[in-house]
């Protein structure tokens, strides 16, 4: 490609484009970078080589309906070409990533976050260690179940109203300042996290610090697509911890007059809007 594109220009019908040499030379080197990234990269770098396929397509869509006659069919060929070398990258990438969670590795997404909450470290860890509390305050989650083997049943909300699930298991605890967790493998969404509890300087209570690492249901796409639903993953997290420490320090769950439903932003158009004071009120 990089040596004879008027050659591969004449077998894919484009050789009637003064543009096409170059583009041809542009794709021959991405794929002598994908090569290197495949032989010397990490393991996920399989991604880009889809990356490249789906451009490959769309250039080749764009050319093919501006030609007609043996042009057009040569193209219909390298398109056809095209979409099944990207379905074979395709499979490859999603068996890569397959292979590294179930080698017990987290997902690629990591969140932190932290907050201080008006209760003794052994509490804390105590009501957060009963797992069956974690919906009271996590948002996205339906219900936890422990079973009698040490292994838990774990149901979320996914997009668009769908459920995922997974089963996961303690993988390490020292009470009062520790608790880890890990999916086992054939989970809806991979994931692993670690809690950690200590006391906040001037006796005010217990630093809660969380640490996750998971895939985001439906990839980049997916985490796109939350953030304009005001359900982005490091906001879910923030939302969480602060319903944590309400529950942990009142009880329940505390909402405002003019935030009933909470202050996820996903919630906003469902809540009332603001109102002028009556006159004579400041």
């Amino acid at each position: 490609m990089l040596w004879r594109p008027d050659g591969v220009a004449r077998r894919v019908g484009v050789d009637d484009a003064a543009s096409a040499p170059l583009v041809i030379r542009a794709v021959g080197a991405r794929e002598l970078l994908h090569a290197g990234l495949l032989l010397f990269g990490p393991r996920r770098a399989v991604w880009t080589r889809v990356a490249g396929d789906a451009m490959d397509v769309a250039v080749l869509g764009h050319a093919w309906s501006r030609r007609s006659g043996e042009r057009r069919s040569r193209l219909a060929v390298a398109t056809a070409a095209a979409l099944g070398i990207a379905a074979v990258d395709g499979y490859a990438a999603v068996r890569t990533a397959r292979s590294q969670h179930g080698s017990g590795r987290p997902g690629p997404l990591r969140l932190q976050a932290s907050v201080t909450v008006n209760r003794t470290p052994e509490e804390v860890h105590a009501f957060w260690r009963d797992l069956g509390n974690l919906p009271s305050f996590m948002g996205h989650l339906k219900s936890v179940s422990e079973r009698s083997d040490g292994t838990s049943h774990w149901v979320a909300k996914g997009p668009a109203g769908t459920s995922v699930s997974w089963d996961a298991e303690i993988t390490g605890e020292e009470v009062g300042r520790r608790l880890a967790w890990k999916s086992l493998e054939g989970a809806d969404v991979h994931n692993s996290g670690t809690v950690h509890f200590s006391p906040a300087p001037g006796d005010r209570g217990t630093e809660v610090k969380v640490v996750l690492h998971y895939d985001v249901p439906g990839g980049p796409l997916g985490r796109a697509a939350a953030k304009l639903l005001g359900e982005e993953p490091e906001q879910q997290v923030r939302d969480d911890l602060r319903r944590f420490k309400q529950v942990m320090e009142t009880g329940e769950v505390v909402r405002s007059d003019g935030l009933p439903h909470g202050a996820e932003a996903r919630k906003q158009l469902v809540q009332r809007s603001a109102r002028a004071l009556r006159k004579g009120r400041r």
